[in-house]
């Protein structure tokens, strides 16, 4: 049994992907951002609800607001980066869900309306889109390195002072420069991750 996508398909979204750490200075434009969305809204999650939110990093003003958070290894990166995107979950996506969940509007009421309910399943829903995103990158041609070692507070404080949304991740994003690849880690093997029951 074969999957459906061509081995080139493959290789460019997963085999050959590989976590970028440079970058070369060839732009990253906005259409490509959009075409990157616009293919990864579709991913699926629970009561399709939306809770990625995404914030275009472009001017050196933000770029040095970010990178004051970011952790000693990841500055560097971050700084020269052609963009780089915070990737954070809204706490407040439940207002939404009448519009993006039309055959059931009451789950907005029935199942969220508890905020601790509501970070929970922001977190997890938007880790899922984040992911879609990652993969959209490398759809585009192009190159993702996300990063978590950051001061999640600090960005928070800094670009979400609303207080309803959360840090999930930064990626920086670009065509690979020089040396871009550390070497490919190791993965579990089939039969060490998957059971039948």
């Amino acid at each position: 049994m074969t999957l459906a996508l061509d081995a080139a398909a493959q290789d460019l979204l997963f085999r050959e992907a590989r976590t970028a750490n440079t970058f070369s200075d060839e732009p990253v434009g906005d259409e490509q951002i959009q075409a990157v969305y616009d293919l990864v809204k579709y991913g699926p999650t629970a009561f399709n609800q939306q809770p990625l939110r995404i914030v275009l990093v472009r001017s050196e003003e933000g770029r040095a607001r970010l990178v004051e958070h970011m952790a000693d290894g990841n500055k560097a990166k971050t700084s020269t980066a052609p963009l780089v995107a915070i990737l954070a979950a809204d706490n407040e996506f439940h207002e939404e869900l009448p519009s993006q969940l039309p055959h059931f509007p009451q789950a907005k009421e029935m199942f969220f309306s508890e905020r601790s309910v509501r970070e929970s399943s922001a977190t997890l829903n938007g880790a899922l889109q984040a992911a879609y995103f990652i993969i959209g990158v490398r759809a585009a041609g192009l190159a993702a390195g996300p990063m978590t070692g950051y001061d999640a507070a600090g960005i928070n404080k800094e670009f979400f002072a609303d207080g309803e949304h959360s840090v999930l991740a930064v990626v920086n994003i670009g065509k690979p420069g020089e040396d871009a690849w550390f070497p490919r880690g190791p993965r579990l093997a089939y039969d060490e991750v998957v059971t039948t029951v």
